[in-house]
């Protein structure tokens, strides 16, 4: 047990940077699991911590850069991505106090009206069939949620996810 607690109090940071494709959508959800399996998290966790990852780089590749390469109606492969926006997803993880933290940032089209976009059902992207679900997805999975966001400068959604039982119950009663 004391040895599972300073793996819980011990801080540690990760950043990725990958092209915004839909098969990096994958291995963000590995890279962010892996990040924290030193912590052995529930699957309950992991599940959670990759649904949201994979929420967040998804908005980035099809919202924020329009790029549809594997997103297409149905299965439907959609060649090519948008030579205009080739762009870049970042995801940062940092651990500490138990708590881990994830920014999931894109520099593309940003979004217009957050409170909108962050409605259930809410989408841009009828067409593809989109559920508009994302943010309700992470904000079911997290324990917390912020989207910043400037129209044609990007977007950042961060998130915490508690992990583990750990000493925030104590402090928070």
């Amino acid at each position: 047990m004391e040895e599972k607690m300073d793996a819980i109090m011990e801080k540690n940071e990760m950043e990725i940077s990958f092209d915004a494709v839909s098969k990096n959508e994958g291995f963000a959800r590995v890279a962010v699991s892996a990040f924290v399996s030193h912590l052995n998290p529930t699957i309950e966790e992991i599940s959670d911590i990759k649904t949201a990852v994979s929420e967040a780089v998804t908005n980035s590749i099809i919202h924020g850069y329009e790029n549809l390469f594997g997103y297409g109606i149905h299965g439907d492969m959609i060649p090519g991505g948008s030579p205009a926006h080739p762009g870049k997803v970042k995801v940062r993880c940092l651990l500490e106090a138990g708590v881990l933290h994830i920014d999931v940032s894109d520099e593309g089209r940003g979004i217009e009206d957050i409170e909108k976009a962050m409605e259930p059902l809410y989408t841009t992207r009828p067409e593809l069939e989109r559920s508009g679900m994302g943010f309700a997805f992470m904000e079911a999975f997290m324990d917390d949620l912020k989207v910043e966001s400037t129209p044609g400068s990007g977007t950042i959604v961060h998130m915490k996810k508690k992990m583990c039982a750990g000493p925030w119950l104590d402090s928070e009663e």
